[in-house]
């Protein structure tokens, strides 16, 4: 998908965090495309050193004022890059959270055999790291603002391979529906959304993910498959006043495919 061309800056004045571009096949690389396309303010994070050559680039095509490293099981570094958000900019409007992790231990086996040290790590990166976000979020929200978390249908349904990082989604989805009710009052919207699958880096660690993906687009009504446009676009739509009403959902973004057998 092309972005189309935007002849008004709907998101403009918004200042916005994005989370979890690897690379530009990032599923985070294209909401911060459709966020910058509709005139917001970007702050960009990077896993480490060894990431940051891949993401800088990319956070400069965007415009990024502030970029800064990111990585969750590391003291420190995401309580920092919202210390810096607050003493540059003094609020926030919308976070995108696109991160979640597995050791290999724990995605490649059985859901009955997850070692605890695995599956703790992969709730502490994929779930616990979004509701720390909220947290950190909420006071620079003044205004109210939107939260974004990605999830996939196998939070839901059994899907073959995807194994503990399913428990996770689910676990995910459901902080969601908290977060949305604790922080509603103060319009503050929570949102997971749920893309059909997706050649990123993250789905790599699949096995057999090239046969989800056909899967996928042969059976999905609209016969296509999503691109991370599609996902940066949906998100941006959600972050804009319009859309103030709707909260606390896990949206689809997949042609279709989560109505089908």
């Amino acid at each position: 998908m092309t972005l189309p061309i935007v002849k008004a800056k709907l998101l403009e004045g918004k200042k916005g965090l994005i989370v979890g571009i690897a690379n530009d096949r990032s599923i985070a690389w294209g909401c911060a495309r459709a966020f910058h396309a509709l005139g917001a303010d970007l702050a960009i994070t990077y896993l480490n050193e060894r990431a940051r050559p891949h993401v800088e680039p990319l956070a400069q095509e965007v415009e990024a004022p502030i970029f800064l490293p990111m990585d969750v099981m590391r003291d420190g570094e995401l309580e920092a890059v919202f210390e810096r958000i607050a003493s540059e900019w003094g609020r926030l409007d919308f976070v995108v959270h696109s991160i979640a992790f597995s050791t290999k231990d724990a995605l490649g086996g059985r859901v009955t055999d997850c070692p605890r040290d695995g599956f703790a790590t992969t709730m502490d990166v994929s779930v616990w790291s979004f509701l720390r976000m909220a947290h950190l979020a909420e006071p620079l929200m003044k205004d109210g603002g939107a939260l974004f978390t990605m999830t996939y249908y196998g939070s839901e349904k059994v899907v073959e391979n995807y194994n503990i990082m399913g428990v996770a989604k689910a676990a995910l989805e459901s902080a969601v529906r908290y977060v949305a009710a604790e922080l509603g009052p103060k319009g503050i919207r929570v949102h997971a959304i749920s893309p059909g699958p997706l050649a990123t880096r993250a789905a790599s660690g699949i096995p057999e993910f090239d046969e989800l993906l056909e899967k996928a687009k042969g059976k999905a009504p609209a016969r296509a498959l999503v691109d991370i446009d599609d996902v940066g676009m949906a998100c941006a739509f959600l972050a804009h006043d319009a859309a103030r009403l709707m909260t606390g959902q896990v949206l689809y973004i997949d042609g279709g495919y989560n109505v089908i057998d």
